[in-house]
C-alpha cells in the first residue's frame, strides 16, 4: 500500500494534478473564515450555536454545502445554490422537452445546459443572500460601522446589496474553484469542495471528545465521555463507514447476452456480460431532500408558538425539534423512502434503458427485446431501492438518536451517519478510483496489488 502511494508521485502529471487540487482546496478554506463586514460575529455565533431554527438551519447548511452561515462568511452560502441549480435542471430536462433535446446534442448540448445552470445559480444566490441579510438584520446583528466617510447603519440599502452582492460572489467564486478542479485537476471538484467542509470538522469533534474524556467516568453531561461511550464511538463510526462503502458499492448485475452475428466465415457476439444496478441508486440526494424538508416545519412550528403560545404548537413545536421529537423521526424516515423513490423515477429510465440494449443487440436471457425487458428492469429496481432506501433512512437517524440517548453533542454524533458520512465515502471513493485509474494505465500497480484494481472501478 505505501509503495502504491509513492508511484503516484513518480507520474509528474499526476503529482501536478494532485498539487492543483490541494492548492484549489486550500484556497477554499482560507475564504472559509473570511466574514462579510458589518455581521456581529460573536452574538451570531453564540445564538446559532444555542440551536433551534437557526442553528438547524445554520448546522445543516454547513455540514454539507461548504458555506458558514454560522459566522456569515463570503463563502455563507456554499455551494449549494450550485448544486440546487444543477438538481432544477436534471429535473426539467425529464419533463421539457426543448432541454431534453438539448441534452442529447453531445458536447455542445451539455455546455449550453452548464450556462443555464450558472445563470440559475445566480438568482437562487441573490435570492438566499437577501433573505438571510433580512433574517440576520431583523436579530439585531448587523452594527453601524465607518468606513472612511461612509457609514452602515443596520441594514440599510447600500450595505444590504454590498452583502447580497458579496455572498454571491463568493459561492459563484467556489463553482470556478470546482471547474478548475474538474479541469486540471483530479476528483470531482464541486464534490470535493463539500468533502473538505466536512472533513475539516473532524478536529472540532476530536478537541470536543478529548476534552469531555474521563477515565473517572462520565459525569452525565453533554460533553463528558468516558471509556465506555469513547468505545462505543469508535466502533460505530467503522461499523457506519464500512455500510456506508458496502451500500455504495452494491449491485444487483443483470445477466446481458449479445446476439450473435455471422460476417462470412466468422461469428461476432455471443457474449454474456452484465448490467449494473446500483442498490443505493439515489446517493445522497434523498437524505439532502429529506432533510431540508424537515428543517422548515420547527421554525414554523416555533414561530407559530410564538404567536399562539397554546399546548398544541408546543406539542408540534416539540415533535418536530432535530433529533428529540419521536414524530420527526418518523417523518424523516418516510420522507428519506419517498424521495428515494422519486429520485430514482426521475433518473432511472427503464424504457430507453431496453431500447439501447436492442438497439446493441443485447437481450436478457428469457426475456423479449422492449416492454418486458423494461418491466423488468423497473420491477427489479422498485426492489432493490427499497433495501437501499432502508439503509439511506438508517443511516440519516443514526446521528440524531446517538446524539439524543446517549448525550453525545451534534458535532461528533454528526459522523456517526447521515449526509455528511454519505458524501465523504462516497466521494473518497471515487477518487481513489480515479487515482487507481492513472496507475494501472501506466502500468502500475493499484492500491490491491496484484489482486486487481478496487471493486467497481472503471477503465
Amino acid at each position: 500500500m505505501f509503495s502504491t502511494f509513492l508511484n503516484i508521485f513518480k507520474i509528474p502529471e499526476l503529482t501536478k494534478k494532485l498539487l492543483f487540487t490541494v492548492g484549489m482546496l486550500v484556497i477554499y478554506r482560507l475564504g472559509f473564515y473570511v466574514p462579510v463586514p458589518g455581521v456581529d460575529q460573536l452574538t451570531m455565533s453564540m445564538r446559532a450555536r444555542g440551536g433551534g431554527g437557526l442553528g438547524d438551519l445554520a448546522d445543516y447548511f454547513q455540514l454539507f454545502t461548504g458555506g458558514n452561515l454560522k459566522q456569515s462568511t463570503i463563502f455563507g452560502l456554499g455551494i449549494m445554490p450550485y448544486i440546487s441549480a444543477s438538481i432544477i435542471f436534471q429535473l426539467l430536462i425529464t419533463v421539457v422537452p426543448a432541454l431534453e433535446k438539448l441534452s442529447k446534442e453531445g458536447e455542445t448540448g451539455r455546455k449550453k445546459i452548464s450556462e443555464y445552470t450558472r445563470y440559475a445559480t445566480v438568482g437562487l444566490c441573490l435570492i438566499q443572500a437577501f433573505i438571510w441579510m433580512k433574517y440576520i438584520g431583523g436579530q439585531n446583528w448587523v452594527f453601524a460601522e465607518y468606513a472612511g466617510n461612509f457609514m452602515w447603519t443596520g441594514l440599510s440599502f447600500t450595505y444590504l446589496l454590498m452583502s447580497v452582492l458579496m455572498l454571491t460572489t463568493g459561492t459563484i467564486f467556489l463553482m470556478w474553484i470546482g471547474e478548475q478542479i474538474d479541469e486540471y485537476g483530479i476528483g470531482n471538484g464541486i464534490s470535493l469542495i463539500i468533502t473538505a467542509g466536512i472533513v475539516a470538522r473532524i478536529p472540532n469533534a476530536v478537541i470536543t471528545v478529548w476534552n469531555g474524556f474521563s477515565l473517572a467516568g462520565a459525569s452525565g453531561g453533554a460533553t463528558s465521555f468516558d471509556l465506555k461511550k469513547v468505545v462505543f464511538l469508535l466502533v460505530m463510526f467503522v461499523a457506519v463507514v464500512a455500510g456506508a462503502i458496502l451500500i455504495t458499492q452494491a449491485q444487483r448485475r443483470i445477466p446481458i447476452q449479445q446476439a450473435k452475428q455471422t460476417r462470412g466465415r466468422r461469428v461476432y457476439g455471443g457474449q454474456r456480460q452484465y448490467l449494473p444496478l446500483r442498490v443505493n441508486h439515489g446517493g445522497v440526494m434523498p437524505i439532502i431532500f429529506a432533510s431540508t424538508m424537515l428543517v422548515f416545519p420547527g421554525i414554523i412550528f416555533s414561530a407559530a408558538f410564538n404567536v399562539w403560545p397554546n399546548a398544541f404548537w408546543g406539542f408540534m413545536r416539540n415533535a418536530f425539534q432535530s433529533g428529540v421529537g419521536y414524530l420527526y423521526t418518523v417523518v424523516y424516515i418516510l420522507a428519506v423512502y419517498f424521495f428515494a423513490y422519486f429520485w430514482t423515477t426521475v433518473q432511472f429510465q427503464p424504457k430507453e434503458m431496453a431500447n439501447n440494449l436492442r438497439d446493441y443487440g443485447s437481450f436478457i436471457p428469457g426475456l423479449s427485446p422492449g416492454k418486458r425487458t423494461a418491466d423488468y428492469l423497473e420491477r427489479v429496481m422498485t426492489r432493490i431501492t427499497y433495501v437501499g432506501a432502508g439503509f439511506l433512512a438508517l443511516i440519516a437517524v443514526i446521528p440524531s438518536i446517538v446524539a439524543s440517548s446517549l448525550k453525545i453533542p451534534f458535532v461528533v454524533s454528526a459522523f456517526l451517519g447521515g449526509t455528511g458520512l454519505l458524501i465523504v465515502v462516497s466521494v473518497t471513493l471515487d477518487l481513489v478510483q480515479r487515482i487507481e485509474a492513472n496507475l494501472i494505465m501506466r502500468n502500475y500497480k493499484g492500491f490491491l496489488g496484484d489482486e486487481g484494481p478496487i471493486k467497481g472501478t472503471r477503465h
